[in-house]
């Protein structure tokens, strides 16, 4: 087990932890990856990137002003539903892209940790990988990714003709 607030304002680098984390986990988070098997109350708050793996419970309030980045829960139970806190994120499917990134990140732990609980799902990943659920910003939701990265290609081609 790790304590409290591990993950703090991380900017980049992987956690693997054989263990659960404490309260606060991944607050702040902005560019680290992780992979932890359970997360007290708080978990993933003001998450603006980075990726969080969570292969058990999580605590109340997960996700609170969460605007970026990305978690991925495993067996999230219908309590784990309830503590997600849907004013800053929801659940949605993982796309294949997502489950390759899950795969990837839980053999690393494995290979790392020892994780029984990796090597379970890496083993078993063919029925394993629909128990995992994503979850995701709703701030993202309300953003127009073509409408940034066209203003800022504009900006950009702009700049190197010469306007």
């Amino acid at each position: 087990m790790i304590g409290n607030v591990a993950l703090y304002g991380a900017t980049g680098g992987t956690l693997l932890v054989a263990g659960k984390a404490g309260e606060r986990f991944a607050v702040r988070n902005s560019g680290a990856s992780a992979v932890v098997e359970g997360v007290g109350n708080h978990g993933c708050e003001y998450m603006t990137r980075g990726t969080v793996i969570v292969l058990g419970e999580i605590g109340k309030n997960f996700g609170a002003g969460m605007t970026g980045g990305v978690s991925y829960i495993y067996r999230l139970s219908e309590n784990g539903h309830n503590y997600l806190n849907t004013d800053f994120v929801r659940a949605a499917e993982p796309t294949s892209v997502d489950e390759e990134l899950v795969y990837n990140l839980l053999r690393q732990h494995h290979f790392r940790t020892g994780s029984v609980m990796a090597d379970y799902i890496v083993q078993s990943w063919s029925e394993e990988k629909d128990f995992f659920t994503k979850i995701v910003p709703t701030a993202l939701d309300k953003i127009d990714f073509k409408n940034v990265y066209d203003e800022q290609m504009a900006i950009r081609v702009g700049a190197v003709v010469g306007q």
